[in-house]
C-alpha cells in the first residue's frame, strides 16, 4: 500500500491525547512491567498452588504445565444460551483445549462473566443493571485472570456491556499476550428495515402483539449476534479495527468452517505472543496504546457507530491510562468520512457490509486517505498490514488473500474518495443545557434542526402513555430526565424510538433530549443523549419545564433552552418522582456505583479509574 501522510487532525488529537495522558499511562505501563515475570507466570507458585492448578486437568496437560516450559492459555467466557450471540461459546472451550495441545500448549476455562441482553432487558427493570453490568464483568474478568497461572488468554464476548467489560478488565492483566475470540453474527433474516415498520404499526395499534411477535421471530432467528449496527457489532468492529481480533474475523457467522478456523487461529496467535515459543513477546499493554484508541474512534465515526461507545471506549481508554473525551471524538469527526451505511445507517445489514468487502477494504480505504494509525501493534505483530488480507478455505486449511479491489455493492460500502458523508456519523453538542452526543449518521437532513416546546418527564413510560393519549400530536423536544448513572444506572430508551419516529413520519418536528442513553440500534429521530450534568447532579435539564422552547441544532453543534441564564439558575430544582424506580432489579447494588459515580457522566468508569 501507498503510505500516505497522516491527517493533520489526526496527528493533532493523537498528540494531545498523548500529553493529557503521560501520567496515567506512564504509571499504568510502571504496572504492566512490575507484572511481567521470567519464565511462565506460574513459576513462582508454591507446589499447593501448582496442584490446585491442575487438579482437573488431563495427565498430559498436568505434565505439560508443571514442567513449566509449555505456554498456557486462559479462557474468559461470557457463554449462555439466553444470549443468541454468546450461545455459539459453548463449543469454544473444547475446541480451545483441543487446538492448544496440538501446538504444543494448553489451556483452561479461568472464569465466566455474566452477560445480560439489552434486547430482553429493554424498556424492563433489569435495563437498569445494563450500564452497572460492564464494570461487574470487568471486576469478574480481573478475578478469572487473578490466578497468576496464565501466559496468555483468550477473551470470547461480543455484545454490548461484554465486550467493554473483558477489555477493561483484561487490561488489569496487560502483561498477558491476549486475543479476542469472535462468535460471528447470525444470518440474515427479516430484514431491519421491514422489522422497524412492524414495531412502528404496533405502536399505532394497526397491528397487534401475536404480528409483531412473528416479525420479531423472523429478525432475531438463530445463533449470532443480531444483524443491525448497534453496540455489539460496534463491538467486533473496535476490536478488529485496534488490532485484537484476526483480521476479517468478526462477522464470519457461527457454525461455519471458515468460524471454527479462525477461532484455532486465534489460538495459534495467542500461543505465539505469550513469548514462550521463540516468536516475540507481545502483550495486551503493548497494542492497546493513544494511536489504537485513537483507530478506534476513527472506526466509530466511519462505519456510523453506536452512540454507546462514547461511554465505553472511553473508560476502555482509560483502563490502559489512556485519557479521552468527547472533544476527541468532534474534532475527529469533522475529517473522517461516513463510508458505511448498516442499520439503522441504512437498510443493509452487518452479512451485507462484509459481502461489500467489510472491514477490510473499509480499513484500506481509511489508511489510503490518511486516517488511520499503520504504526501500531495488533495480534498479528507489527503494523497494519495483515488487516489489508481477508481469510478465507484452501480446502480445509485457513489461508489469506487480499481484500477486494473495491466495494462490492457502493449503497452498503464506499471509498473515501467518494462517502456517504464528508464528516462521521457523531457530533457534540453544546449550549446551555450541558454537553450531549448525537448520532447523525442514521437522521435525514432535513430532521436535523428542531426547534420546538418541550414536554418534560421522568421517565420513558410517561411519554408512551401520553403518546397512547394523543397528547403529541404536535411539534415538541422530548425531555426524558432522572435518567442518568446516579438516578437509575442510565438505562437505554429505545423503546421510545417506534412512537417518535411515527410522529415524525407525521410531519411533525419531533427530538429528544435526555440525560439517559439510547440503544446502538437508534438513530432515525434527533436525539441528544448522554446530556451532562444530569438532572440528579443538578444539571440544568432538572430546570427545564414543560413549553419551554428547545432547539437542537446538530448541523452548529447546538443544544439550548430559550431561558436566561440567571432566569433558568432560580428556578427550583424539582422534587423527582422517582417512585417508578424502586421496583428495579438490584437496586441495592447502585449504592456501590452511586458512591463512586463522578466521572461517569462521560463515560469514566467508577471501579476502573
Amino acid at each position: 500500500m501507498n503510505k500516505t501522510p497522516p491527517n493533520p487532525i489526526l496527528e493533532r488529537v493523537t498528540r494531545r491525547i498523548t500529553e493529557r495522558s503521560a501520567p496515567t499511562r506512564a504509571a499504568y505501563l510502571e504496572h504492566m512491567a512490575a507484572q511481567r515475570t521470567r519464565g511462565t507466570q506460574r513459576a513462582g507458585l508454591g507446589c499447593a498452588n501448582m496442584a490446585h492448578t491442575t487438579a482437573a486437568l488431563p495427565a498430559e496437560d498436568k505434565l505439560r504445565i508443571h514442567a513449566e516450559r509449555a505456554p498456557h492459555v486462559g479462557i474468559v467466557t461470557s457463554y449462555n444460551d439466553m444470549l443468541s450471540a454468546h450461545q455459539p461459546f459453548e463449543a469454544y472451550p473444547s475446541l480451545i483445549r483441543w487446538h492448544a495441545q496440538q501446538v504444543g500448549a494448553t489451556a483452561q476455562v479461568a472464569g465466566g462473566v455474566p452477560a445480560m441482553c439489552d434486547g430482553i432487558t429493554q424498556g424492563e427493570a433489569g435495563m437498569e443493571l445494563s450500564l452497572f453490568s460492564r464494570d461487574t464483568i470487568a471486576l469478574a474478568t480481573a478475578v478469572a485472570l487473578s490466578h497468576n497461572v496464565f501466559d496468555a488468554a483468550l477473551m470470547l464476548g461480543v455484545c454490548d456491556k461484554i465486550v467493554p467489560g473483558l477489555f477493561m478488565g483484561a487490561l488489569q492483566f496487560g502483561h498477558l499476550a491476549t486475543v479476542f475470540v469472535p462468535a460471528g453474527p447470525m444470518t440474515s433474516g427479516l430484514s431491519n428495515e421491514d422489522k422497524a415498520k412492524v414495531r412502528q404499526q404496533y405502536a399505532q395499534g394497526l397491528v397487534g402483539r401475536e404480528a409483531l411477535l412473528e416479525s420479531e421471530a423472523r429478525a432475531y432467528h438463530s445463533p449470532g449476534t443480531c444483524t443491525f449496527y448497534g453496540t455489539a457489532n460496534s463491538n467486533q468492529m473496535l476490536m478488529e479495527i485496534m488490532g485484537l481480533h484476526l483480521p476479517g474475523s468478526s462477522f464470519v457467522n457461527p457454525g461455519t468452517p471458515l468460524r471454527e478456523a479462525l477461532t484455532k487461529a486465534a489460538v495459534e496467535r495467542a500461543v505465539a505472543n505469550s513469548g514462550r515459543t521463540g516468536q516475540p513477546y507481545l502483550p495486551l499493554w503493548q497494542i492497546v496504546d493513544e494511536k489504537a484508541i485513537v483507530n478506534g474512534i476513527v472506526g466509530l465515526l466511519a462505519t456510523g457507530g453506536s452512540t454507546n461507545h462514547t461511554l465505553h471506549l472511553v473508560a476502555m481508554a482509560r483502563a490502559a491510562g489512556v485519557l479521552i473525551d468527547w472533544d476527541d471524538f468532534a474534532e475527529l469527526s469533522a475529517v473522517v468520512p461516513l463510508l458505511a451505511r448498516v442499520y439503522p445507517n441504512g437498510s443493509a445489514d452487518v452479512n451485507h457490509f462484509h459481502a461489500a468487502g467489510g472491514l477490510g477494504v473499509l480499513m484500506r480505504e481509511l489508511r489510503g486517505a490518511g486516517l488511520l494509525h499503520a504504526d501500531v501493534h495488533t495480534v498479528m505483530g507489527p503494523g497494519l498490514d495483515a488487516y489489508g488480507l481477508e481469510p478465507w478455505l484452501d480446502g480445509e486449511r485457513l489461508a489469506w488473500r487480499p481484500v477486494p479491489e473495491r466495494s462490492a455493492d457502493l449503497n452498503v460500502l464506499r471509498p473515501a474518495s467518494d462517502p456517504f458523508s464528508a464528516d462521521g456519523g457523531l457530533r457534540l453538542l453544546t449550549g446551555n443545557l450541558g454537553r450531549s452526543v448525537i448520532k447523525v449518521s442514521a437522521v435525514k437532513p432535513e430532521h436535523r434542526v428542531v426547534r420546538a416546546p418541550a414536554v418534560v418527564v421522568h421517565d420513558q413510560l410517561e411519554l408512551l402513555a401520553k403518546f397512547k393519549a394523543g397528547e403529541l400530536e404536535k411539534d415538541f423536544v422530548a425531555v426524558v430526565r432522572y435518567q442518568g448513572p446516579r438516578a437509575n444506572g442510565m438505562p437505554e430508551l429505545h423503546k421510545l424510538t417506534p412512537p417518535l419516529a411515527v410522529l415524525q413520519d407525521k410531519g411533525f418536528k419531533v427530538a429528544l433530549v435526555t440525560d439517559g442513553r439510547m440503544s446502538g440500534a437508534s438513530g432515525k429521530v434527533p436525539a441528544a443523549i448522554h446530556l451532562t450534568p444530569e438532572a440528579l447532579a443538578g444539571g440544568p435539564i432538572a430546570r427545564v419545564r414543560d413549553g419551554d422552547m428547545i432547539t437542537l441544532d446538530a448541523e452548529r453543534g447546538l443544544l439550548k433552552v430559550d431561558v436566561d441564564e440567571a432566569t433558568l439558575a432560580a428556578r427550583a430544582l424539582p422534587e423527582p418522582d422517582l417512585s417508578h424506580n424502586t421496583h428495579g432489579t438490584g437496586r441495592e447494588l447502585f449504592g456501590l456505583f452511586r458512591a463512586n459515580v463522578s466521572g461517569a457522566e462521560q463515560g469514566a468508569s467508577p471501579l476502573f479509574a
